[in-house]
């Protein structure tokens, strides 16, 4: 057996530099030379980038500058190659989520372009398509100053058309020529208009990162323009209702804070509210307006049950040796509408977890928003979650059923002045829309 004394197993691999710089205090414009590395004769971009945007942000940005289509994996790197053991990655999503301890980065999403960059010269690094493998230089020219409103991100120059998607890493320009109509063909105003897309102006609204690349994912599926829609009515400021308007619309949830904080609201042995109480709670509950029964028993009132667990749920009570209990933050929003309010909005946007919930979540206040006064189309959301690949333990598309079942619809239907009947089920009144818009703000 031959002699392997010179080998060892190494567990403890270096880790690789931090090469990050501090974020500017300020907001400058970056301008950027973008190069295909090795393309002959050069194919490049001039872009002017706000110093606070996130890779994850410049890498749709180099997409739409380059006319390719985001259908593969990428990564920036600094000090080297994307592939080099000296370098710092910042990984794309599935990177992240797949990394292993030789190919260990940051999320793109969390760092900022100013620190990556920081004065003229400096350079960043992209990698788009691991089999094709086009390989970016981006390399700062200027740092100018930054209007109040300057735009994201603006191509201001640059030569020749991009080698196509999948075309197998041409860069020289006979082959090009191959493969391109007009290889010196450059569409400034064309890429300028799409970078003002719904994947840019929801960014610069500042939503929900999620959602927006929910819509950038199914652009180009039956749905996608649907839901694009939807969520650019997110872009406009939403006003916040007047102090009547929430005492109206959040009558059943202050009920319940206002009954915990008169002494806790006691429970039977079996975990149910007492019959006095269920009678007084489903006078003032909206789901519970067309009910039949005497309801006066919270296990025969299965939606007040519902909806007494889904405010327990939100964080407001707490259950204590046989009662209901104010939280703190209960005890908060008891005191103040308007604490109500901000609580219910940041616990209705989909915490990491379950991913089902997070992105069914996501759509279905994307549309509730869009959705004042009119009912909510589960069939279009449920269609929408069957094209991101859900189904049913039997392998049958997501059904309306499924979404009924959502704490998002359960709060949404109930943030009403209105009676809740089964014809009207479905409906979003004004307030709960701008409950959904606040809940999708970053």
């Amino acid at each position: 057996m031959r002699d392997r004394s010179h080998l060892r197993v190494v567990t403890d691999l270096e880790s690789r530099p931090d090469l990050r710089h501090p974020r500017r205090s300020d907001v400058v414009v970056y301008r950027v030379r973008v190069d295909i590395d090795d393309a002959d004769p050069p194919i490049w971009r001039r872009i002017d980038l706000r110093s606070d945007v996130t890779l994850d942000f410049v890498h749709q940005v180099l997409q739409v500058a380059f006319d390719w289509t985001d259908s593969h994996l990428h990564r920036f790197s600094l000090g080297g190659g994307a592939f080099d053991r000296d370098s710092q990655l910042f990984l794309c999503p599935y990177d992240v989520a797949e990394a292993d301890v030789e190919d260990d980065g940051v999320p793109a999403a969390g760092t900022r372009l100013d620190e990556t960059l920081t004065g003229p010269g400096d350079v960043l690094h992209y990698l788009y398509d691991y089999g094709d493998n086009w390989e970016l230089t981006l390399r700062l020219e200027q740092v100018l100053p930054a209007d109040g409103d300057c735009a994201a991100a603006v191509v201001v120059d640059g030569e020749r058309a991009a080698p196509p998607e999948d075309c197998g890493h041409l860069v020289d320009a006979a082959s090009l020529a191959e493969v391109l109509p007009d290889p010196s063909l450059l569409e400034l105003g064309r890429i300028n208009r799409s970078l003002r897309g719904p994947y840019f102006v929801l960014r610069e609204a500042k939503v929900d990162p999620r959602l927006i690349d929910l819509v950038h994912q199914l652009s180009y599926t039956e749905h996608g323009d649907s839901l694009a829609e939807m969520a650019l009515t997110l872009v406009a400021e939403p006003a916040t209702p007047d102090d009547d308007d929430l005492i109206r619309h959040l009558r059943a949830f202050q009920w319940f804070l206002d009954r915990a904080a008169d002494g806790g609201i006691a429970l039977t042995a079996a975990g149910y509210m007492k019959p006095n109480d269920v009678v007084e709670a489903s006078k003032v509950v909206p789901v519970m307006a067309d009910w039949i029964g005497t309801k006066n028993r919270e296990a025969h009132c299965y939606p007040l049950l519902q909806f007494r667990e889904t405010v327990q749920d939100l964080g407001l009570l707490r259950k204590n040796k046989g009662q209901l209990l104010l939280t703190k933050a209960g005890q908060s929003a008891q005191r103040d509408v308007n604490a109500l309010w901000t609580h219910l909005a940041s616990r209705l946007n989909p915490k990491p977890g379950d991913e089902f919930h997070v992105q069914a979540g996501l759509v279905m206040l994307a549309y509730a928003a869009a959705s004042p006064n009119a009912e909510l189309p589960l069939n279009t959301i449920s269609a929408i979650l069957t094209e991101l690949g859900w189904r049913h333990a039997n392998g049958t598309p997501v059904t309306d059923s499924a979404l009924r079942h959502l704490p998002v619809y359960e709060v949404l239907t109930n943030v009403t002045d209105q009676p809740v009947t089964w014809r009207r089920r479905d409906l979003i009144s004004p307030v709960a829309a701008r409950l959904a818009r606040k809940a999708l703000e970053v």
